[in-house]
């Protein structure tokens, strides 16, 4: 079906958010705020601040704001620990009417001095929410006298909600490990260490991938920010290299280490095999150690003897379908792209909530003609263009499921509440498994679409 960019939105300050390939050229409008009478799938700042910083698992987080905003994000990654789980636990001032109308500060520091009394936490992290935004609580002030008083960081996270979006949370966050990590004085690299930025450990994922890497001899020296700990973030500076799995979240650290520390980065991919042996490789090579890519190589080939036939198995089933994403972030969204090729299938829509330019000009590159893509959709759009491209499945977060579900769409959750690992090899797998299970259900046969 020919699509006329006119048609593409009701509302007319939407439409150079969306593109046809071959309808209409590049580029797209993208890293704007969200227009003024869209319900945008955007989460809010603190949203994109929580996200990255609550998997520091020793850290008390308390949120400086109204109970709906600590629920909101309440365990709200599906990140697991080694060891320490106070991160589990979501803190508030609840602040209400009263404190709205004079002030929260004091409340604030009851809540400061309780939670470290009955924690002893290393660090604490406030969060900053629209109200707080609004009436004005001096949080700095507040976190640098608790800080004084009880002798451990507080550090506040300028997360007001309505500031921006996502990626200003993003930033938020980044500036906060910074602080945590220190200063710029010389550190020591040490010559086979990486740290690995921008995985959350979604059910045990940094887990697989370091074990991927201590196999070929390299040592993950810490994980931003999933099983992290405030111990282990110090030592930040001194890995040789950083790996950036989520360049939307941890691209922005990943340049200022560069600038501070010194630490060279690669942005990588660790969904789908493709990407998987890609990646390992590419980190293999930057150490320049024919050992490393010997181990590198034995790797790949008994990972894809053991998980590459379950992919082309599933393969058999899923050739001709078509999908639809909605990720966060633009490296994403080019990695699932990659990963239904691998599968067979054609993905038809694709949109994200932070994307750039540059990544938007690869997806271009990557998907066929008449694919849509958009940038911070609306439910609408979403809706009408699933239906119109006749997607068979839509791979998105918690807020696209119930437009899916509607629609009599197949849904993958490729977002935080999933419970079982996408990443690597292993993730392949489960992954085809997942979209076979859920595309082929016999149920959709009672669905009238």
């Amino acid at each position: 079906m020919a699509i006329n960019k006119a048609d593409f939105s009701l509302i007319k300050e939407r439409r150079n958010s969306i593109h046809s390939k071959g309808k209409n050229p590049l580029p797209i409008n993208c890293q704007t705020d969200s227009v003024a009478g869209c319900v945008s799938q955007r989460a809010c700042v603190y949203c994109g601040a929580r996200v990255v910083l609550n998997p520091i698992t020793d850290a008390v987080h308390l949120v400086h704001g109204p109970i709906g905003c600590a629920s909101y994000t309440w365990d709200i990654r599906g990140s697991l620990s080694s060891g320490a789980d106070l991160f589990r636990h979501s803190f508030s001032t609840d602040l209400r009417e009263e404190d709205i109308i004079f002030g929260g500060e004091a409340k604030l520091i009851r809540c400061i001095d309780e939670l470290f009394k009955l924690y002893r936490p290393p660090v604490m992290l406030i969060y900053s929410t629209c109200i707080v935004g609004v009436i004005g609580d001096d949080l700095e002030a507040v976190c640098r006298n608790a800080s004084e008083r009880h002798g451990i960081p507080i550090i506040p996270v300028q997360s007001s909600g309505f500031a921006g979006n996502k990626s200003d949370g993003y930033r938020a966050a980044c500036e906060v490990l910074l602080r945590i990590i220190g200063g710029s004085e010389p550190y020591s690299h040490k010559p086979y260490h990486l740290n690995y930025l921008g995985d959350y450990n979604l059910a045990g994922e940094a887990w697989i991938i370091r074990n991927y890497l201590e196999e070929i001899g390299i040592k993950v020296n810490v994980s931003f920010t999933g099983d992290s700990r405030y111990d282990t973030l110090l030592t930040a500076p001194t890995a040789s290299l950083n790996i950036v799995q989520c360049a939307g979240s941890m691209g922005y650290l990943a340049k200022r280490m560069a600038e501070i520390y010194g630490i060279p980065f690669l942005n990588i991919s660790f969904l789908g095999l493709a990407d998987t042996k890609e990646s390992l490789r590419r980190i293999a090579y930057f150490y320049n150690n024919p050992l490393f890519n010997e181990r590198c190589e034995k790797l790949i080939h008994r990972e894809m003897a053991r998980h590459a036939p379950v992919v082309y198995q599933f393969r058999r089933h899923l050739a001709g379908k078509k999908a639809a994403v909605f990720v966060g972030g633009g490296f994403k969204a080019i990695s699932l792209i990659k990963q239904f090729r691998e599968l067979g299938m054609e993905v038809v829509m694709v949109g994200t909530q932070t994307g750039r330019q540059e990544e938007y000009e690869t997806i271009n590159e990557l998907v066929a003609e008449g694919t849509v893509v958009l940038d911070d959709a609306n439910p609408s759009e979403l809706e009408r263009f699933m239906l119109e491209q006749g997607a068979d499945l839509l791979v998105g977060g918690v807020k696209e499921r119930p437009l899916a579900y509607k629609l009599g769409l197949a849904f993958i959750d490729h977002n935080h509440e999933r419970k079982h690992p996408l990443s690597g090899f292993v993730g392949a797998a489960n992954f085809a498994c997942e979209v076979y299970q859920t595309v082929c259900s016999p149920v959709w046969n009672y669905v009238d679409k």
